[in-house]
């Protein structure tokens, strides 16, 4: 399959001050498959280790930092002869390795010829409490679901695409329909690798959504398997609670939902470890929609959504019927999976917010930091083209573009411009 992914890692390669370079995602996002095809497509040989199945190399790192004598064991493991210029070093399931981490900072000081690729699932919660991480010393990537332009790229629509990110409506206009179809289909199989995957083999949905059904029952067994034990029980509460949370018209995170008089304090770290382990998305509340935006963000006040569109339909077991059609059955839930969706697509590339005004009467669902400008995005779930929270914002603040997503077609007005939603990628 082709992965967007792999441009980023090819820029990484021809870079001159290229460190070891470590990839994070969250379970089942394709990363081991990612090193590997990278490795068959751009380097001679791989040496391949994964530490979660290798339990002899698991102390490997431990009495040393001898670049020379680990080569030697990573040589004798794969029956790879490891030379700089052609062999690409796959570090897989990196956390489960005595201090494997430190150890990168030792190939970057001492062997920076080498190159090496390491990853490993939870490794954003393995991180966040690593006293050793080498800071300075690796270059970091993110890597997410598979976003619709890559769905549609695998579906042979690469010309459609070319047309989008040109935004040559007037190409575009014809295959509106074609594309809203599209956009219904991603929305129930998502962008878990294994469920496009699944689909473009067979394009049985009910295989499909065996597979995300099995991918939320591996990433309920994490929660029990790596959280600590303390917290596992506030974990299911906040997983379990995410339908309900994006049910509401207001979809601002509330504990109350957890369970009467819970409180912030109690469930924040149960939070983070599902936002560390790339889970949940955050979306945080800003006071002022002024750059920097980070620096305006209410860490108390945000909205959470799924790492995956698939994922939210399988947990509220929404079968393609009512996802394919128009459907009014939905109809609250249907702004949630489409802000769900827009959601998930702007994260990959940028930090996600939204924006409240003090009196409560008007809310805008995203907002972005794109270069020296701030962008305004309301989400609509169909047609719907009135935009009274964007006005409400445009007029307050004068933001130089503001932008509506719907499922109506391309269309620009003095104040805004409306995106299809199957465009959103092209933000």
């Amino acid at each position: 399959m082709y992965r967007l992914f792999i441009e980023k890692l090819e820029n990484w390669k021809q870079f001159k001050m290229r460190k070891p370079l470590i990839i994070q995602g969250a379970r089942q996002v394709g990363k081991t498959w990612i090193m590997k095809e990278f490795g068959k497509s751009h380097f001679e040989k791989i040496a391949y280790i994964n530490f979660e199945s290798n339990v002899q190399l698991k102390s490997i790192f431990k009495d040393d930092f001898d670049i020379q004598r680990i080569l030697m064991v990573f040589e004798i493991e794969t029956g790879v002869t490891i030379h700089p210029s052609n062999t690409l070093i796959i570090l897989d399931e990196i956390q489960e390795a005595d201090k494997a981490l430190t150890a990168l900072k030792y190939f970057y000081e001492n062997a920076p010829e080498y190159y090496i690729i390491a990853a490993g699932s939870l490794l954003g919660v393995s991180l966040q409490k690593n006293s050793t991480f080498p800071v300075g010393k690796v270059d970091l990537l993110q890597l997410y679901p598979m976003s619709l332009e890559e769905f549609l790229i695998n579906s042979n629509e690469k010309v459609l695409v070319n047309a989008l990110k040109e935004k040559n409506w007037k190409v575009i206009k014809p295959f509106h329909e074609k594309l809203t179809q599209y956009l219904r289909l991603y929305y129930f199989i998502g962008g878990m690798p294994e469920a496009v995957r699944t689909y473009l083999d067979t394009k049985n949905l009910d295989q499909v959504r065996m597979v995300q059904q099995n991918i939320i029952i591996g990433y309920q067994n994490d929660f029990a398997k790596y959280a600590p034990i303390e917290i596992v029980p506030k974990i299911r509460l906040v997983w379990d609670s995410i339908l309900a949370q994006l049910a509401k018209e207001n979809k601002k995170f509330i504990y109350g939902q957890l369970k009467k008089g819970a409180r912030a304090k109690e469930f924040e770290s149960a939070i983070n470890w599902l936002t560390n382990a790339g889970l949940l998305i955050k979306c945080m509340k800003v006071s002022k929609p002024i750059i920097p935006l980070v620096s305006y963000a209410d860490y108390d006040v945000f909205k959470l959504y799924l790492l995956d569109i698939g994922l939210l339909n399988a947990m509220a077991n929404l079968s393609e019927k009512i996802l394919l059609n128009k459907n009014q059955i939905l109809i609250e839930f249907k702004g949630a999976l489409t802000e769900q969706f827009v959601c998930q697509e702007l994260f990959i590339n940028d930090s996600v917010y939204y924006w409240t005004a003090q009196n409560a009467t008007a809310e805008v669902d995203f907002i972005l930091q794109k270069d020296n400008e701030i962008l305004p995005i309301e989400v609509k779930a169909e047609e719907n083209l009135k935009a009274k929270s964007l006005k409400v914002f445009v007029e307050s603040f004068n933001p130089g573009n503001a932008i509506r997503t719907s499922m109506g077609f391309y269309r620009k007005e003095s104040w805004m411009e409306n995106i299809p939603l199957y465009a959103v990628f092209t933000l």
